[in-house]
């Protein structure tokens, strides 16, 4: 008689679900711890599973998009949180949205209703690595747990809050104005620089001091900055002040001049338009190996996204540039992944110990479901002396995979975009059938990567 096997999972969120619920359909035994309705995290209400704090948007269906894409391949991998989505589906034209409170109901019986699946309605204070453990808690662990991941993976590779800069395209920027550089030409071209004139640094600053900022959650403002700069390192407005990671609207609000002293300082640098210093200048830093995604250095910011999107134009050579994901500020517990996690999805000291959800690095609804699927494959595989190897990097699962395993000290979440793409041989000119023609491409190259077993 063949053994049964065992598998654990920490989390009953999206990840921590749709792993519990695939390793179900394989057979394993899976038990499934989850600490509500006994304790909740500062954001959660209910004490259903899968519960969607924000939006309730699973965002674009269209296989053209990142997103729709990201979805198509989740269903080949036999996603049992989609059709649960579709199922409670309420109208938001192209996109994928539900009624949540339907939705956490739906996937709630799907996992009590399994009989693969026994659920454990307990907080979970310490890790057990004797048999595969998958941890799929959330950007909001916290307590004796978060301490447990900080013991496994170094204090150092556990971060708790966000300050990200907005990300956008290469192929958006326009390189008339656009140039490479590095200060005193130290070393490689490695940023590339936009230069204000002193006219331009000015209208750029006045829109930025009024731009409208996006509201608080509760349990954000401790990974906030506080409007006052005499504040720092004090309790201001309930905001407690990171200086190492301010927002740009905040330097801004200290001082026409005190960006030019910070992130926009110009020294070092020639605009080959005029042969001068700039006023000021914008670095721009590669966010993947390719080159195809760059970050706005030193923008960590909360503005609403429409206001980033307005503003940030007017940086020169950013007029019309494609904005892959926005800056955001916020409490986000997440692994370093680049340097704890293989591409298996578990720790590199600690094999027995998986991860998936959002405290990987995959940001988004759906792409924490994803890296569930991912997980469980991955664990799967351990369980039954197999062979696991993530997908190809040309599809939307193996890209995010790759930009969560591949070195970067700089590293930060990372959500379904087609910038992490490889580019085409064949490039259409035109956006959507480029897009178009890369998910084809993905689709084809997923299917292979499962009928090879995977």
């Amino acid at each position: 008689m063949k053994d049964t096997l065992h598998a654990t999972i920490l989390g009953a969120g999206l990840a921590g679900c749709e792993a519990a619920l695939w390793l179900a359909g394989q057979g394993v035994e899976v038990t499934l711890w989850e600490q509500k309705p006994a304790h909740f995290s500062p954001a959660h209400k209910s004490a259903g599973f899968a519960e969607l704090i924000c939006s309730n948007s699973l965002k674009a269906e269209r296989l053209d998009s990142a997103s729709g894409l990201l979805k198509e391949e989740m269903r080949r991998m036999g996603s049992s949180l989609l059709p649960a989505a579709e199922s409670v589906r309420v109208a938001a034209g192209g996109a994928l949205a539900v009624d949540r409170d339907a939705f956490s109901a739906r996937v709630t019986e799907l996992v009590e209703q399994n009989p693969h699946i026994t659920v454990r309605r307990e907080e979970v204070i310490s890790i057990d690595e004797s048999q595969p453990v998958l941890v799929a808690t959330g950007p909001l662990t916290e307590g004796a747990l978060a301490a447990e991941i900080a013991r496994l993976t170094g204090d150092s590779r556990l971060h708790f809050y966000d300050a990200v800069a907005p990300i956008v395209t290469a192929e958006s920027l326009d390189y008339d104005k656009v140039f490479a550089a590095s200060r005193y030409d130290r070393g490689e071209a490695d940023y590339l620089n936009c230069p204000f004139n002193k006219a331009e640094y000015e209208a750029f600053h006045a829109a930025l001091v009024s731009a409208e900022r996006a509201p608080l959650h509760e349990f954000d403002q401790n990974a906030q900055a506080a409007p006052d700069p005499d504040a720092v390192g004090k309790k201001a407005d309930t905001v407690t002040v990171y200086e190492g990671c301010m927002p740009i609207e905040i330097m801004a609000a200290r001082g026409a001049d005190t960006m030019r002293y910070g992130p926009l300082r110009p020294v070092g640098l020639t605009d080959p338009r005029t042969g001068h210093r700039p006023w000021a200048n914008v670095q721009l830093r590669a966010e993947n190996r390719e080159r195809t995604l760059y970050n706005i250095v030193g923008f960590q910011t909360n503005l609403k996204w429409g206001e980033q999107k307005r503003v940030f134009s007017m940086i020169p050579g950013l007029e019309n540039a494609e904005f892959v994901r926005y800056g955001v500020m916020h409490r986000n517990t997440f692994l370093d992944a680049p340097r704890v996690l293989s591409e298996g999805l578990y720790l590199k000291d600690h094999p027995n110990v998986f991860f998936a959800g959002q405290i990987t690095g995959f940001e988004g609804y759906m792409e924490s479901a994803a890296s569930g699927l991912l997980a469980a494959r991955s664990l799967y595989a351990r369980l039954t002396g197999g062979a696991y190897m993530p997908p190809p990097p040309d599809t939307m699962c193996g890209a995010l995979m790759r930009y969560l395993t591949t070195e970067n000290k700089h590293f930060q979440p990372m959500g379904a975009n087609m910038g992490i793409l490889p580019p085409l041989e064949d490039r259409p000119r035109d956006k959507r059938l480029r897009y178009m023609a890369q998910a084809e491409r993905a689709v084809a190259s997923f299917q292979r990567w499962l009928d090879g077993g995977c």
